[in-house]
């Protein structure tokens, strides 16, 4: 006898859905990446270009991705597609980079972030070492041989802090999808009041100067900026600057597919998909492009770029007009900012292995769905692992390495459009992408103009991010080859 099947609810409705893509984008990129953006370029001009251009092509994947997630509204997005399109094998790397790296490597991340903005609020008291070990190695030396310290491992109070973040908002999480969406709702308000003040602060109450947009970035320290991308240091070639400051805005804007993972939890979704993942986009460029403009008209390229790593942009700015108070309304805000990214990422990153195991290529506890239709096992592994990662403090490098391999999928999930037009052209589709063919072919092109910069600029790096992601293959070997059957076509 068939078990009664409990499926997940589409509890999201068009405002939650605007909230899932604007509560996730907007983290802590606009408030921070104008400093290293005008070391790249230079000018202001240019980096309100590579804002509204990381914009555009970000509003050209949406474009994209509204067709095929209205056309298939499911769990987990991309992994639809890929799978749908090229088979399992793609779709699993996907979703495997995402469990392993991507999703928990970026909650780990935003975690210890809001950790830090917390220390900062107190003054800088909360952060304790709580245990350190140090890693040793010889130096070889014939009769003395001494012991020599080549790294440390390092537990602080900021990284428990971090976890029980993710416990919190995991927990959260397990409720009903609607309240999930409440939240993000809420959350992504205070992110917008805030870049609204920011930006109307420095317009209207600041002292600031339109001549600054003549001026270009002379003698800024550009504190950790790579000198190769650096504009105007020994002919470095513009170009490069240029693709610099694109990657920078592009992290700003990242998240804008995250309306796709719960597609299959969306209201109306032929409508609202497209709606929010267009709508969305759309007011993120409008938000980012006006705050950045703000920044420069307060101050000079060179203050900008003269900005320290360990402070923001937005903050240099609100000190401007609203004094010794800046401190605590930038980092109240980025806490929350922080936070909502954090509650958004959680919810929509745990219906990636939700949508593994109910194909089977996952393990089919993944695939259980609780009494508040919610995928708890999933959001519960998702959430250990992410803790894990914040303990490790190995975060930081994972995530960079997987950035490259997340555009790889980015262009291929943006591709299917074309094999999903070719090989099913009677399918129902809601919203056909606009500008169809050029606007994907322009996606995809200069994905693959980033993919090439970046092998060429920081092969290292894009080696180890292939190598991530192809660690994957034993392991859907192994699962397959178990056959755990879908999540939901359990027979007793």
């Amino acid at each position: 006898m068939k078990k009664e099947t409990v499926t997940l609810v589409r509890g999201l409705g068009l405002m939650a859905a605007i909230s899932m893509i604007v509560g996730n984008v907007i983290g802590t990129g606009v408030f921070l990446k104008a400093r290293v953006m005008t070391c790249n370029v230079g000018s202001p001009t240019w980096v309100i270009i590579a804002w509204v251009a990381a914009g555009i092509l970000s509003l050209a994947g949406a474009l994209t991705y509204a067709e095929l997630s209205a056309m298939k509204p499911q769990a987990g997005g991309e992994y639809v597609f890929l799978r749908d399109a090229y088979g399992r094998v793609s779709s699993f790397l996907f979703g495997w980079m995402q469990i392993f790296v991507a999703k928990t490597g970026s909650q780990a991340a935003v975690a210890v972030a809001f950790a830090v903005f917390l220390n900062d609020l107190l003054g800088g008291g909360l952060k304790q070492t709580l245990f350190r070990v140090l890693f040793f190695d010889k130096t070889g030396l014939i009769g003395n041989d001494p012991l020599v310290s080549v790294g440390q491992y390092e537990l602080t109070s900021l990284q428990i802090v971090a976890v029980m973040m993710i416990v919190i908002v995991t927990t959260i999480n397990c409720a009903s999808v609607s309240i999930g969406g409440q939240i993000a709702t809420f959350l992504t308000f205070v992110k917008i009041g805030l870049v609204v003040l920011v930006g109307c602060g420095a317009f209207f109450l600041a002292q600031g100067d339109w001549t600054h947009y003549a001026m270009l970035n002379d003698g800024g320290v550009c504190e950790g900026v790579d000198k190769a991308a650096r504009y105007g240091f020994e002919g470095t070639p513009f170009l490069a600057g240029f693709g610099a400051a694109m990657l920078g805005a592009l992290w700003g804007y990242d998240g804008w597919n995250n309306l796709s993972l719960v597609a299959g939890e969306v209201e109306n979704p032929k409508r609202n998909i497209p709606l929010a993942l267009i709508g969305g986009t759309i007011l993120i460029i409008v938000l980012y492009v006006f705050v950045n403009a703000a920044y420069f008209y307060v101050l000079t390229p060179t203050e900008i770029a003269s900005v320290s790593k360990d402070s923001s942009v937005a903050r240099e700015v609100a000190v401007r007009f609203f004094g010794a108070g800046a401190l605590v309304l930038i980092t109240g805000g980025l806490m929350l900012s922080s936070l909502g990214t954090l509650h958004t990422s959680i919810l929509a990153g745990s219906r990636v292995p939700f949508a593994m195991a109910e194909d089977g290529v996952m393990f089919k506890s993944l695939g259980r769905i609780s009494a508040t239709r919610v995928p708890v096992v999933a959001l519960v592994t998702q959430g250990i692992w992410a803790c894990l990662l914040a303990l490790s403090g190995s975060f930081d490098t994972l995530t960079d390495y997987v950035i490259f391999g997340s555009w790889i999928f980015y262009a291929l999930a943006t591709a299917s459009v074309f094999v999903f037009r070719a090989k099913y052209p009677d399918l129902e589709r809601p919203y056909r992408a606009f500008g169809y063919p050029v606007v994907p072919v322009v996606f995809i092109l200069v994905a693959l103009w980033l993919l090439i910069n970046t092998i060429m600029t920081n092969p290292k790096q894009s080696g180890i991010g292939i190598f991530l992601i192809l660690a994957g293959l034993p392991i859907y070997y192994y699962l397959t080859s178990r056959k755990y059957p879908a999540a939901n076509g359990d027979k007793e």
